[in-house]
């Protein structure tokens, strides 16, 4: 072992737990709007189990324990077995589910939203528990606007259909994956609803926004659920939110949401947030042995209790 890379392990195991969970109360107590909430508002917390190494059961068991209020995942497809184990699991714990539906990976649009409109008809006729919502991975970067807008008229006319509030992610790759073109959408389809994971439009820009505040604002307005990945200039996640070197990157992150919820409060409303730091190769690694950097179950657990703390008072 290198003496750099062991020094690099002694200063990180040297870290006390105080000196890791010191920043959660400064961010926590942060100069947030003080809203009285609305009759009717809810916060609601999920786990994702990406980058789980257990079954359906020990993953639940581990959200439930922790404080988490449900899970999101991906739905299981043509998998009736994996489907009853999901939903016994989620059932036993007393969890609620949100689903993620895209259209796989058919490179051509009209077979990508033929996949994506069978797997949204699945999730919303499941006989086992009505979801809280189906955050969408929709369509693609590349596919026309004309390719693009049919994902959000059959979730529009769904969410009517059923009562489920179907969303579509700000994320790279997908439909929604720059600040412009999600606003172009929005524009011209005024009950699109957006799950908000803010860090892929920072990597997309290149960015903290800063210079897109009037495009930011008005999108927030359409926002219902939150991932709280906090990303960055140069990327889609920090590797450590509680590190001193990202606290610019966090503030931003927490002054968008901070709008979000003052929102959902003033209009009596749920709000559903996804701590969703994600494993390697997402959570940067070191070289040769892709060990990662820091521990992304803690990792969520930590931006979860902040969130708590900044949002129930």
């Amino acid at each position: 072992m290198s003496p750099t890379r062991r020094n690099f392990i002694k200063k990180t195991a040297g870290l006390t737990t105080a000196a890791l969970l010191r920043p959660l109360e400064e961010f926590a107590k942060g100069t947030t709007p003080k809203v009285t909430a609305r009759k009717g508002f809810e916060l609601l917390f999920m786990q994702t189990d990406w980058g789980f190494a257990g079954n359906r059961e020990a993953f639940c068991a581990a959200a439930k324990k922790e404080g988490y209020d449900g899970i999101e995942v991906w739905w299981p497809g043509d998998q009736p077995e994996s489907q009853k184990e999901l939903f016994e699991a989620v059932k036993k714990h007393g969890l609620q589910i949100g689903f993620l539906c895209a259209g796989g990976n058919h490179p051509l649009a009209a077979e990508h939203l033929e996949r994506f409109k069978k797997n949204l008809d699945a999730i919303c006729a499941n006989p086992y528990q009505k979801p809280l919502y189906v955050n969408c991975h929709s369509g693609k970067d590349y596919f026309t606007y004309e390719q693009n807008k049919p994902f959000i008229d059959y979730t529009t006319a769904k969410t009517k259909a059923t009562g489920i509030p179907v969303y579509h992610e700000t994320h790279r790759g997908r439909m929604l994956f720059a600040t412009t073109v999600a606003r172009n959408f929005a524009e011209k389809s005024p009950e699109l609803r957006l799950t908000l994971d803010i860090s892929h439009w920072c990597n997309v820009h290149e960015s903290l926004l800063a210079d897109q505040q009037e495009t930011i604002d008005f999108l927030l307005g359409r926002v219902a659920h939150i991932h709280s990945r906090i990303g960055h200039p140069e990327g889609p996640q920090v590797n450590d939110p509680r590190a001193p070197e990202w606290e610019n990157a966090v503030k931003a992150h927490l002054a968008w949401w901070d709008k979000v919820v003052e929102r959902k409060k003033q209009n009596g409303e749920r709000m559903t947030i996804l701590t969703e730091f994600g494993p390697a190769d997402y959570m940067p690694t070191l070289p040769y042995t892709r060990r990662p950097v820091a521990d992304q179950w803690a990792i969520n657990v930590y931006m979860m209790n902040l969130l708590k703390k900044r949002y129930q008072s």
